[in-house]
């Protein structure tokens, strides 16, 4: 080891409260570097294997390719796995309701495939040979057409074409262009399941995939070969080599979060929120550890002036700081990464279950170490050291030798620069104009100073205004229902429907519960009969004219329904019975006054009415002779609907609310569906044992079951993980503010042992010297505050409009609150370390201060 480095590891030793503090300002920055690198590697692994379970873990699809190529592709070098599909044809859907979808879309798959594509099931169980089927459910959600587990379907298969040929479930249908069906054979399917929409099929895909087990004896012409490899960077070469002509798709859902998909904008920021965060990060250890190595400069000078007089060269000073730096990193980063991955560590155990219901998967987050992300932020960490320590001993290598050994470049300034005014003289007295004119006479320090300050305060301010507006924005996204859990089906048997619900209000968490039923009718009303304005709104010049008026029929629990009327105040006698009054709710949407909101309005006149229901949805041709009611109006109805489209016309509602036991009185109405509800104290969990109840009953009918509460769920939790790193985040940066301003005090205190042994020998007791370090606290506390508050609240406002920008109803809230938590951390943190700093300097004997700085 030369002279050098023994010089500095002396000067360490020596100066042992710098060297700790700055040890902990890398610590941290080590620690905040190594934490978002890790939880970086944790949350997508989370999302890459979140999306496999969901879309299968494949990154490239081949399409329409031959048997040759799929055995091909199996036996390629990097190629981890490959499951092929057979595309068996198509058939004519007819009577469905979405035009761009004409199609069923048969495809078979192998035992290999249905261990790798993901096959959610809804009810039923899988297709055991290649005369079953499983059934999409979106085929009655999108489609309009009803199977049951059970149900025999004949089809007549063929292929898509058109002049260019063969066209495939990758190109969308256009009723335009000349495209037919050639038939190839006749098939029948037994359905014996209900699944989700399979993940590979594509929204605009012209046809419903049905699943059906692939034929060895009659293999098809044609398949897909989805193939994973073993890298996946190399998908995009790997695809462009071998597709030999045919058509590729690749796994965006699975690459997005790799960063190795064509989504450009979402790469952009993937690739920006971590590169801010590691800039952010840097620029507050730098700003830290820079001072660190200034303030250890200052205090070296005279030994900087020595070393060069006696022949030491501009590159052996510069390196002498620089082997600084490389030992405070060798024992800081270390220290640094295993912080890191603690507080991380501790971090995911707090937000692991959060994250299950933002995805609503069963994928676990779980800490995931990655040996090229710590080296990467060991590596980091001492590049921002290694420029910390590298500007400031530029600086003082190119310092005069006579300059450093009599310091007098400590302070150059002229003496109207620090000239007070007489008022400042009156108000502070002598003691505050020593302090004021300490402040302008050092200013590079005490700049340093309010900086790191400012940075804490805007930091802190912002980041919670940040999570308040989350927050407003995620109580706005809330809708208030009367039910969590909704069981809904439209052609199961009511005897079925109703043990099944005798075993789902059972299951635990569940403690409140009800059924319902919704259809659609109509009615005959006249022009006279509805509101002016609602007139105006159809625009019915006669009052003669009728208008065919649809509306639906919420037949709910009776026991509900007796609960609302005496909720109303009505006389139960007489809404209760199979000739009994029914309530409605006959509204009208309609601009109010204020801009860009809207108001409700009486469809109706009159408060109670006679009509005759048909069933039907108002389109004249209801055959079936119509039931006469008798309505009172009301503003409410007893229990939010069940999800389903709602018969309307010219944004009106008109809905009549009636006790189950009268609903076969009515002639069935049109959509028709029947729906359980349910509170729960944990719905989620509620819903995933009723999940597996409804599967082992062996329900053959479609059916949907919604966890209403899930939004909700959703984001109550993404606010609580965006909580936890907005504080986290706060805390340690702040942390390293704080370090920075402690470092810098108390060091600029020592460094005016002389100034203060001056001012001693003249006669300044003990209460004036804390008289005129208040002041200095005082001044530096005001200087923060006035950038800092300014800077946070324009911070804050710009959240503000970024969120509304994006579609948040909220309004700004001023953030008070963290405004004076940020004034008043700022005088406690100066007052502190003022006192820390200058406790050891009264203790100190004035001529050996006067003297250390003579010699």
């Amino acid at each position: 080891m030369n002279i050098f480095n023994k010089v500095t590891l002396q000067s360490l030793k020596k100066s042992r409260t710098r060297t700790i503090v700055t040890i902990i300002g890398v610590v941290l920055s080590a620690a905040m570097i190594t934490a978002v690198a890790t939880f970086a590697v944790s949350l997508q692994n989370y999302l890459v294997n979140s999306s496999a379970v969901k879309y299968g873990s494949w990154h490239v699809e081949f399409l329409d390719v031959d048997s040759a190529f799929v055995q091909e592709r199996s036996q390629d070098k990097g190629v981890k796995n490959t499951a092929a599909i057979e595309n068996i044809g198509y058939a004519v859907l007819s009577d469905g309701e979405n035009p761009d979808k004409p199609y069923l879309f048969v495809t078979g798959f192998n035992e290999k495939a249905f261990e790798d594509l993901p096959i959610n099931m809804i009810s039923g169980r899988l297709p055991q040979n290649s005369s079953e089927v499983l059934i999409p459910a979106h085929l009655s959600a999108n489609g309009g057409i009803n199977y049951a587990v059970g149900d025999t379907i004949s089809l007549s298969i063929g292929d898509r074409v058109d002049g260019n040929g063969k066209l495939t479930q990758h190109i969308p249908y256009n009723a335009e262009a000349e495209e037919t069906l050639v038939p190839k054979a006749e098939k029948t399917y037994t359905v014996v399941g209900i699944c989700e929409r399979p993940s590979f099929e594509e929204a605009a895909s012209p046809g419903y995939t049905l699943i059906t087990a692939a034929d060895p004896a009659d293999q098809a012409d044609s398949f897909n070969v989805f193939v994973t490899l073993d890298n996946p960077r190399e998908v995009q070469r790997y695809a462009k080599d071998k597709a030999g002509g045919y058509s590729t798709i690749f796994n965006d859902y699975v690459l997005r979060f790799m960063g190795l998909s064509d989504d450009t904008l979402f790469n952009t920021l993937l690739y920006s929120v971590g590169s801010i965060l590691v800039v952010l990060i840097m620029l507050g250890s730098v700003f830290l550890i820079y001072n660190a190595f200034n303030i250890s400069l200052n205090e070296r000078t005279r030994q900087f002036g020595i070393l060069a007089s006696v022949g030491a060269t501009s590159k052996q000073l510069r390196n002498s700081v620089l082997f600084e730096g490389v030992c405070i990193g060798a024992v800081g980063i270390p220290i640094g990464l295993a912080v890191g991955i603690g507080s991380i560590t501790l971090v995911i155990s707090l937000i692991a279950g959060n994250f299950k219901n933002i995805l609503s998967t069963d994928v676990p987050l779980l800490l995931t170490i990655s040996v090229p992300a710590l080296i990467a932020s060991a590596v980091i960490s001492m590049i921002t050291i290694l420029i910390s320590a590298y500007i400031p001993a530029r600086k003082a290598a190119r310092r005069p030798v006579l300059e450093s050994i009599r310091q007098t470049n400590e302070v150059r300034i002229e003496s109207k620069a620090v000239k007070t005014s007489g008022f400042a003289q009156r108000a502070y007295g002598l003691e505050g104009m020593l302090a004021l004119k300490n402040f302008k006479r050092n200013k590079k320090r005490y700049r340093s100073i309010v900086l790191s300050l400012t940075l804490s305060v805007v930091l802190f301010v912002s980041a919670n205004a940040f999570g308040e507006t989350l927050k407003q924005a995620a109580r706005q996204s809330v809708v208030d229902s009367d039910y969590d859990i909704c069981f809904t089906t439209q052609n199961m048997d009511e005897s079925d429907l109703f043990r099944l619900y005798d075993k789902l209000k059972a299951v635990d968490g569940v403690y409140e519960s009800s059924y319902q039923a919704v259809s659609t009718y109509s009615c005959a009303a006249r022009a006279s009969d509805f509101s002016e304005r609602y007139r105006e709104a159809l625009g019915l010049t006669s009052p003669d004219e009728t208008v065919d008026l649809p509306l639906d029929i919420q037949f709910v629990e009776d026991r509900v329904y007796l609960e609302f009327i005496k909720d109303l105040g009505l006389p139960a006698e007489e809404y209760t019975g199979q000739n009994a009054k029914m309530t409605a709710v006959a509204k009208a949407k309609g601009e109010s006054e204020q801009a860009g909101k809207s108001s409700l309005y009486n469809l109706f006149d009159h408060s109670s009415m006679n009509f005759t229901v048909m069933p039907g949805s108002g389109n004249g041709t209801a055959e079936e002779p119509g039931k006469a009611v008798s309505l009172t109006f009301v503003d409410t109805i007893p229990v939010d609907t069940l999800p389903r489209q709602s018969s309307s016309v010219k944004d009106a509602t008109f809905m009549i609310v009636a006790p189950y036991q009268l609903k076969s009185s009515f002639e069935p109405g049109g959509d028709a569906v029947t729906g359980l509800t349910f509170r729960s104290e944990n719905s989620a969990q509620s819903v995933a044992e009723m999940k597996k109840m409804i599967q082992s009953e062996g329900i053959t009918s479609n059916y949907n079951l919604y966890n209403a509460n899930e939004i909700f769920e959703q984001n109550r939790n993404i606010v609580f993980v965006v909580d936890v790193f907005t504080y986290v985040f706060v805390f340690m940066i702040s942390l390293i503010a704080t370090a920075n301003v402690f470092n810098t005090i108390s060091t600029n205190i020592k460094l005016r042992r002389r100034e203060f042994a001056m001012l001693r020998s003249v006669g300044m007791s003990d209460r004036d010297f804390n008289k005129m370090m208040n002041f200095e606290c005082a001044f530096f506390g005001m200087k923060t505050l006035l950038f800092g508050v300014p800077i946070a609240v324009l911070f804050s406002w710009l959240i503000d409009k970024g969120m509304v920008a994006g579609g948040a109803e909220i309004g700004f809230i001023f953030p008070w609150a963290s405004l004076i938590i940020s004034a008043l951390g700022v005088f406690f943190l100066v007052f502190i370390t003022m006192l820390y700093a200058t406790r050891s300097i009264k203790k100190e004997n004035i001529i050996d201060a006067l003297r250390d700085d003579m010699t």
